[in-house]
């Protein structure tokens, strides 16, 4: 059922008031559904998809709010009005607050309710448009990468575009630029989604074993093998096999490579029956493979066999503010999972951020956020939490060293901030870059939306007072 079609959930338990709101939607030409409690509201979310709710917050077994919560939980796209008794008009704004997208005051009319209604449903689907929108056109996420510069945009839709088919896909960037997360996520996209996935590192298993381990071996093969065993085609079977490395793969092994994706056929080390796999073949280098080829490392045969769809993942110093848009999530995320109270970076250390090249790439990136989030603790990162070579760098550029120590080299006062600023500064910055919403900014704060309504109505007074004074 679309949410065109589904019916708008009234969760109301006076009978009388129920028909009396189905009566006045009637012109809306939407169909109600109507519940009096709410458990049976729960359900219903689960069975109908509403694209509104109506919420009566003096319910007969459950408290209004956690309703409101629960269905901002189960359906976050799903409109909140709540509806409450008048002289309860805080209550409606405390709602307002958990994420209820309007209220009424009984008791209301016809029209109010119809416009109400109406009016929530605009903004509804006007939200959800815009969702699909920053998904399809601007995405700063996707299957394990961040980042929402124009080069990423291009690697999401060439993977998109890729996944439905079963052409070989070549992956080629530096190390730490996620060359498996693109393997994967072409693997998730695709119809072979809910069969394996098997990664094989080429670089990484000795030469004489990278045979067995592509198409298995029998029992006595060779000295230690105690017993018939799958390779990594057969373990992929109706998946996705990733050759990551391909261009580590020893000559004599890439000609029988070349064999079986001709054929799709194989034979086990020490073994005499022909096998037969379907698989998808993803592989990846950090070399450049056309060089490899020219230098007679690589089979030219075997790179344009492989070479079907090619996937160029840019390096970090090419992807604009992507660096400064990684760190900020990484730190979001490293200091929930260490209990730290991180939420940003001193906008002094934002520069180095962007202009420093990663020769790592994002490998290097969340190495850095990680010790500095493991080793410290604080409001903002601040520049004598930067390891090496960052910190060099940036006492460098400024013709002076960084303090090891403060009782060494005290910081000076006039760049001390109060804390109280310093947080505004950074809760302000969250809210702004989730579009002026308090409860994603909340989220990547790790704090509860009620602190940030509470701390926003606390400056807002403090103006207002300074206003009146002055």
């Amino acid at each position: 059922m679309s949410q065109a079609d589904a019916p708008i959930l009234l969760i109301e338990d006076t009978p009388a008031l129920a028909r009396l709101y189905q009566e006045y939607l009637a012109k809306t030409q939407r169909r109600v559904a109507h519940v009096e409690t709410g458990a049976e509201a729960l359900a219903a979310l689960d069975a109908l998809r509403p694209p509104l709710v109506l919420l009566d917050l003096k319910l007969p077994d459950m408290d209004g709010m956690s309703v409101l919560q629960a269905v901002k939980s189960k359906a976050p796209n799903t409109a909140i009005v709540v509806i409450t008794a008048n002289g309860s008009v805080n209550v409606a704004v405390e709602a307002m607050k958990a994420g209820a997208d309007d209220f009424l005051v009984k008791p209301f009319t016809a029209e109010r309710l119809v416009v109400t209604v109406s009016n929530a449903l605009d903004r509804s689907d006007l939200k959800r448009k815009v969702d699909v929108y920053e998904q399809q056109i601007v995405r700063n996420r996707y299957h394990g990468f961040l980042g929402s510069s124009l080069a990423m945009q291009a690697v999401y839709r060439i993977i998109e575009s890729a996944a439905a088919s079963k052409a070989t896909v070549f992956i080629t960037g530096e190390s730490g630029t996620g060359k498996e997360v693109a393997a994967e996520a072409i693997h998730t996209q695709s119809p072979r989604a809910k069969r394996p996935f098997v990664p094989l590192n080429c670089g990484a298993i000795p030469r004489d074993l990278m045979e067995s381990e592509i198409f298995g071996h029998v029992k006595g093969a060779f000295t230690g093998a105690m017993a018939d065993r799958d390779g990594a085609a057969r373990q992929a079977e109706s998946g996705t096999l990733f050759l990551d490395e391909i261009c580590e793969l020893d000559i004599n092994l890439q000609t029988k490579l070349l064999r079986f994706l001709q054929t799709g056929s194989f034979v086990a080390v020490g073994g005499s029956k022909t096998e037969r796999v379907d698989i998808r073949v993803v592989c990846a280098t950090n070399r450049d493979p056309l060089k490899e080829v020219e230098a007679g490392r690589f089979r030219e045969d075997l790179y344009y066999r492989l070479h079907v769809i090619p996937l160029h993942l840019p390096p970090l110093r090419e992807r604009g503010e992507d660096a400064l848009e990684i760190a900020s999530s990484l730190l979001a995320d490293y200091a929930r999972e260490e209990k730290k109270r991180f939420v940003g970076f001193d906008p002094d250390l934002e520069p180095l951020l962007l202009s420093y090249e990663w020769p790592g790439n994002v490998r290097q990136v969340q190495n850095v956020i990680r010790n500095i989030v493991v080793l410290h603790d604080g409001v903002v990162v601040t520049a004598d939490m930067l390891p090496e070579p960052l910190k060099g760098l940036l006492g460098a550029s400024s013709g002076t060293s960084l303090p090891n120590t403060s009782w060494r080299q005290p910081v000076r006062p006039e760049i001390i901030r109060p804390l109280a600023e310093i947080e505004r500064e950074m809760i302000e910055r969250a809210i702004n870059a989730c579009g002026g919403s308090i409860p994603k900014a909340a989220e990547l704060l790790a704090v509860a939306p009620s602190t940030i309504y509470r701390k926003k109505q606390a400056w807002e007074a403090e103006e207002a007072g300074q206003q009146l004074a002055s």
